[in-house]
């Protein structure tokens, strides 16, 4: 099942970002359920959240992945949604 987790940074976290963004990346990879992803951008092109369609097994998996997310253990996060999503477009 598709999953698309909607997260947005708290405000001024920009710094926890950058320095998290590694340790992120190595974990996309490692755990290889992220079918597409990348950063929310604000008007200054900033990077103030995260878009991750994860294709996972249930919305269990689905939350044990964002639990364990680099980004998420930093408290990088204001808020997170976790919504079932179905790819009508693209590959």
């Amino acid at each position: 099942m598709l999953v698309a987790l909607i997260a947005h940074d708290r405000k001024g976290a920009l710094s926890v970002r950058k320095e998290n963004r590694e340790a992120h990346l190595a974990y996309i990879e490692a755990t290889g359920v992220v079918a597409q992803a990348g950063p929310l951008l604000d008007d200054d092109e900033q990077m103030i959240g995260s878009l991750v369609i994860l294709d996972v097994a249930d919305m269990t998996a689905a939350q044990d992945w964002a639990d364990n997310d680099p980004y998420a253990r930093a408290d990088l996060f204001e808020n997170v949604t976790l919504t079932r999503w179905n790819r009508v477009i693209g590959g």
